[in-house]
Order: structure tokens, then C-alpha cells, then sequence
């Protein structure tokens, strides 16, 4: 087989697999690899193949990691609604008690009774609040219209 089909056709492979994983890292080496295949199309020395494949898969990888698709999400899951699902949902408050300076209550949530606190530089007041976070079985609840 000719050196150049051997690097296309690996390139193919990691977009194939990239297609399944969902990760742009695989493509930034598949276009690595398709350099490599270019440079081996044009009758380059496998030694300057593989350098262009490494150099251009690296500056690509490289790349990514500085772009926006290449951060890592550094939401707590405890606020992250992606996570729990609860995170955005309504809940009313009738009544909410001082605990050790803490606004704190009870509500009924799907079908259970939970402990909810208010977040910080809310007004304490009765009415719709919006989960915010989740903090083991309590509910960090803020109101559902900005004031």
C-alpha cells in the first residue's frame, strides 16, 4: 500500500472514531495525519512525514485546548443544571424562619418535604423561588423575578 493512502486512511479512522465520541481532539490529529498523508502524496521522506503529521497534530491539539471548545466546564455540579436536573425548577415558600441568621423553611417538592435556604442578598419574603443549587438535601433557593 502507498504510504500516503496508509495516512489517509488512519485519518479517516480517528474521524471515524471522533464521529462517535464526540471530541474535537481526534479531528485536530486526523489533520495531522492528513498532512502527513499530503506531505507523502507530494514524495516526502517518511521521516518528513511524520514531522509534519507530529508538528501540525500538535499545534492543532494545541490550538483547541486554547479555544472555547477546548475548555473544560468548571461549574459545581451542585449548581449546574446539566447535572441535577432540579437546578431552574419552581418552588413556592410560604413562610421562612430565621435559623442561626440563615433564612431557612420547608416546602413540598415532587412530592416531598425538603429543607430550603435562601441565597445570599435575597429578600426574605414569601413567593415563588427558583432552585439554584443543591446542597445534599437542601434546596439554595433565590426569587424567581430579578428585583
Amino acid at each position: 500500500m502507498m504510504d500516503w493512502a496508509i495516512w489517509f486512511v488512519l485519518a479517516g479512522l480517528a474521524i471515524g472514531v471522533e464521529l462517535f465520541t464526540g471530541t474535537f481532539y481526534l479531528l485536530m490529529i486526523a489533520i495531522g495525519l492528513a498532512v502527513g498523508g499530503g506531505v507523502a502524496l507530494l514524495g516526502g521522506a517518511a521521516e518528513w512525514q511524520f514531522l509534519a503529521a507530529a508538528v501540525v497534530g500538535f499545534v492543532a491539539v494545541g490550538l483547541l485546548r486554547r479555544s472555547r471548545f477546548g475548555k473544560m466546564n468548571k461549574e459545581a455540579a451542585a449548581r449546574d443544571p446539566n447535572v441535577l436536573l432540579d437546578i431552574g425548577q419552581a418552588v413556592h415558600v410560604e413562610l421562612w424562619t430565621d435559623l442561626d441568621g440563615t433564612p431557612t423553611s420547608r416546602v413540598r417538592y415532587r412530592g416531598a418535604e425538603w429543607d430550603v435556604e435562601l441565597a445570599p442578598g435575597n429578600a426574605v419574603q414569601a413567593g415563588q423561588f427558583i432552585i439554584r443549587e443543591i446542597r445534599g438535601s437542601r434546596l439554595i433557593v433565590a426569587h424567581a423575578v430579578v428585583q
